[in-house]
């Protein structure tokens, strides 16, 4: 009798214990994620465009001198022209790692000198703590883990699992030497997929 009432007092200090491990590991591995995805459409940046004025508008005047030819239409006056594109920088493909992962990364400077990483039709699984990364360690490496090793730059968590999303880069960040876009897994220190930059930035 004694030893049965030790085994259940066993079985109830233990319960607690276990209730906790589950919910840690609930929320460490999130495994619902893998059924989850989301989906974004960000416009390729543009620096400001200049502000849109009215065409200066045109009255007809009466006049004695004979009917002119018609002359050639001209452009319209006072249009705004067409924002100037981003110069891209960096162009390069997803490579997979810890997950299945594909879309283009590029790094693109607009006329104002503001610099972002634009991520287009990008493809990869939903996770915890994930983000986006530049860094000093070569794009696809079979260490999934070294993208932390050395030097990298923040630049947010992922918006999105999918589509086309912008990161901007801030103005103090030294992109020399750095030579691939990750999407990081942040709590379990793991590169879902990588991508290389492929020319110095700067």
């Amino acid at each position: 009798m004694n030893l049965l009432a030790r085994h259940r007092r066993i079985v109830v200090a233990a319960a607690p214990i276990a209730v906790i491990a589950l919910v840690v590991g609930l929320w460490a591995f999130q495994p619902w994620k893998v059924f989850t995805s989301q989906t974004i459409d960000e416009e390729l940046p543009t620096a400001g465009a200049p502000s849109s004025q009215a065409a200066p508008s045109s009255q007809a005047v009466a006049s004695s001198q004979p009917a002119q030819p018609a002359q050639p239409a001209q452009p319209a006056q006072g249009q705004p022209a067409p924002p100037p594109q981003p110069q891209v920088l960096s162009e390069s493909g997803f490579v997979s790692q810890e997950h299945e992962t594909g879309g283009i990364a590029k790094l693109v400077r607009l006329e104002d000198g503001s610099r972002y990483l634009r991520l287009e039709g990008l493809s990869s699984s939903d996770g915890p703590d994930l983000h986006v990364w530049l860094t000093d360690q070569v794009a696809g490496s079979g260490d999934w883990a070294s993208y932390d090793d050395g030097r990298y730059v923040r630049l947010g968590k992922l918006k999105a699992t999918h589509g086309n999303q912008n990161y901007p880069i801030p103005a103090d960040a030294d992109l020399t030497g750095l030579r691939s876009v990750v999407i990081w897994c942040d709590r379990f220190n793991v590169a879902f997929g990588s991508a290389a930059l492929s020319v110095n930035p700067n």
